[in-house]
């Protein structure tokens, strides 16, 4: 499947990137960094972010810093984000039908958000460098299974760029300095 990513078709979805899961997460660091790039690129681009916080009563709310990212944040007991009325009317409502991933844990939330949101007829996107799971394995056992799906592995990076188009895009300085910070 081929998805070309445009901006005003483009929603981003921050999946539980929650303090009480952080600390357990495979290459931490790193999904929190690409995330955040993910989230300020988008903000400079006009691409709405939206989040969802798996049991926030016991696992915390969304990092501090990507807070002011969301749209829209929503609580949730499933594990999919698409089952929570909310997160469903406000991606609907959008007109949007590209879902850009990114988060915790990839073989859990994010699979079953990416694979309830294909099947409901979105594109859908994953960022291999920005989801992680709490052991290596269980990483690259969800992103096989959403490739093998219909669901684009695409890199942070590569995404934000083809928002863009052009070096030309308007927000293309601002970006190319999130791209050298968040190396």
């Amino acid at each position: 499947m081929t998805v070309r990513l445009r901006p005003e078709t483009s929603l981003l979805a921050i999946i539980d990137l929650q303090a009480g899961l952080i600390p357990h997460i495979d290459e931490a660091d790193r999904v929190v960094a690409r995330a955040t790039f993910l989230a300020r690129s988008a903000r400079a681009i006009g691409v709405e972010s939206l989040t969802s916080e798996q049991n926030p009563a016991k696992m915390g709310s969304t990092c501090e810093f990507l807070r002011p990212y969301g749209a829209l944040t929503v609580p949730k007991m499933s594990f999919s984000a698409w089952q929570v009325p909310d997160w469903q009317k406000f991606v609907i409502d959008s007109g949007r039908n590209q879902i850009v991933i990114c988060g915790l844990e990839t073989h859990i939330c994010v699979a079953q958000t990416a694979l309830d949101m294909l099947e409901a007829g979105y594109e859908v996107v994953v960022c291999p460098d920005a989801v992680s799971a709490s052991t290596l394995d269980r990483h690259k056992l969800g992103m096989e299974r959403l490739r093998d799906a219909g669901i684009v592995p695409m890199h942070s990076e590569a995404v934000v760029y083809e928002w863009m188009r052009t070096s030309e895009h308007a927000a293309f300085r601002e970006v190319l300095a999130l791209v050298k910070e968040y190396r």
